[in-house]
């Protein structure tokens, strides 16, 4: 090989490597911007370090606003490893006349400078070339022919795919339409990271909503009720709860048959009471303050409240309550998710789709399981406090408190029906032969543990007019860690002293 091959192919080498190199620009610092900055506590501006996994790419995004020509910044920041980004040194917006503007790139502070570049489509005049006359003829011949019968095959297709894939019940009859986006997502990208549940509704995502963490529930279209009916129920006047999981938005997404349904609200990392107590054990300290802000959660739904500032809250039955349904925050305080079965009730307006046996067979209460549900609220309320004595068993049985051993965790009746009851299976358990969940005997010589099963005992009773209100409950636990003399936290002290000061309305001690 002469000289000048080889420096003509070292020259190609690093022509190659440099080309690499530039083609995926390594991103450590982006610009950093926060229009809300003195609500979210963080700095207004500065240079931002972009951390994350080593095998993924990190990008910096940039969004805006034009208001009449003028810009005004949104948000700037680092962003996840993200496909759209990749190779743009440039941050560009490329869509036609957003809302909001959005753009991203790749390489240190490449977001210091925006740009605004909408793509448009291109149409060339190129003179056709004439074709044979016979070749008109049959183009002319075939063409109808060939669209009815494409006309007809799918519109067979869509017969026979709506006929499987739809029940009944479940095809709407009229398209509520596109619920208007939230005004949050309206402004902000949202990114999917990873599936954390999957469940007869659909999945449950965890997602990214610019620097902060969101739960996405998705909802395939034959759902479509469930998610309205979650969507209206999250959206009632006086809703908003410390222990009712908070919505954020709502949305569609796709079209025709490829359409999904987004419910957007906040995400727990601890996930829901089920996966916590498979996993841990609670001291009696803990199974109080669960136990207590769900009972408050579950009180504040059951309760009407009128003369808020949204409006008037009307009384809500949940009818699916069970720990999976149960999310915990950081702190172990209890928020009630999953309204995809709920009723409302409001004076002189129906509530209604009233039919009865729905929600998780091995939470149903007697006359759920029964099919002899009387049709007014408090019977859907009374429902409501049967499940709520299960979750109460639940956390009892994983409780350290009790001077023996600790059960491993177990679904309500699993000892008696296993995992996968059938409706007959429940039926002949709970009705006919009046069985409940076992009360350990060495729960009964722990002061507080005794107390929790009298009140559990008096949430699944038998007959539905005997059971405790939501109300009660929660007085009940307040009542029963005082008497345990036992050192809370700080944080429970602190929820304690708030709901005893608040002035509530006499609560009575059954629905």
């Amino acid at each position: 090989m002469g000289s000048a091959t080889k420096l003509a192919f070292a020259v190609f080498l690093i022509s190659c490597s440099s080309g690499a190199i530039l083609g995926r620009s390594d991103t450590r610092e982006c610009i950093f911007y926060n229009s809300n900055w003195e609500k979210d506590r963080t700095n207004r501006s500065g240079i931002e370090p972009c951390t994350g996994e080593k095998d993924k790419r990190r990008h910096c995004f940039s969004t805006w606003k034009n208001s009449s020509g003028t810009i005004e910044l949104v948000k700037q920041g680092c962003w996840l490893d993200d496909v759209n980004c990749y190779d743009s040194s440039e941050c560009v917006e490329k869509k036609d006349s957003p809302d909001v503007f959005f753009c991203c790139c790749e390489g240190n502070m490449c977001n210091e400078k925006i740009y605004y570049s909408p793509e448009t489509i291109q149409t060339t005049s190129n003179p056709l070339t004439p074709k044979p006359e016979l070749f008109n003829t049959l183009l002319y011949s075939l063409v109808p022919i060939m669209g009815i019968a494409a006309i007809l095959l799918f519109s067979f297709w869509m017969y026979h795919h709506h006929k499987l894939a739809y029940p009944p019940v479940l095809v709407p009859t009229q398209d509520p339409g596109l619920t208007p986006p939230s005004p949050l997502l309206g402004q902000k990208p949202l990114q999917l990271l990873e599936i954390k549940a999957r469940g007869r509704f659909g999945c449950v995502w965890k997602a990214q909503l610019l620097n902060e963490h969101v739960a996405v529930k998705i909802f395939p279209i034959q759902n479509k009720q469930s998610w309205q009916n979650e969507y209206e129920m999250y959206s009632l006047s006086g809703m908003k709860h410390e222990n009712i999981l908070n919505f954020i938005g709502a949305e569609k997404r796709g079209n025709g048959m490829d359409i999904e349904l987004w419910l957007i609200t906040a995400y727990h990392e601890k996930g829901s009471l089920t996966d916590y107590l498979k996993a841990n054990v609670v001291s009696w300290n803990e199974l109080c303050h669960i136990a207590q802000t769900f009972a408050r959660g579950l009180a504040y739904m059951h309760e009407d409240i009128p003369g808020l500032k949204d409006g008037h809250k009307p009384v809500v039955a949940h009818r699916d309550i069970k720990s999976k349904n149960i999310l915990l925050k950081n702190n172990l305080t209890a928020c009630i998710a999953d309204f995809g079965l709920a009723l409302k009730f409001e004076a002189g307006k129906s509530a209604g789709d009233t039919h009865g046996q729905v929600g998780t067979r091995r939470y149903m209460a007697p006359e759920v399981l029964e099919g002899a549900i009387n049709f007014q609220r408090d019977s859907f309320l009374r429902i409501d406090m049967y499940a709520a004595g299960l979750v109460l068993w639940e956390l009892a049985s994983r409780c350290t408190a009790a001077d023996g051993p600790v059960d491993e965790y177990a679904l309500p009746f699993e000892e008696e029906v296993g995992q996968h009851p059938s409706l007959e299976d429940m039926q002949e358990v709970v009705v006919h032969k009046k069985l409940r969940p076992s009360l350990r005997e060495y729960w009964q010589k722990h002061a507080g543990l005794a107390t929790l099963c009298e009140t559990i005992e008096e949430c699944w009773d038998h007959e539905a007019e005997a059971r405790l209100s939501a109300g009660c409950v929660e007085e009940r636990i307040i009542t029963m860690q005082r008497q345990t003399n036992l050192i809370a936290p700080d944080d429970i002290l602190t929820v304690v002293t708030m709901v005893t000061n608040l002035d509530y309305p006499p609560k009575e001690s059954s629905l």
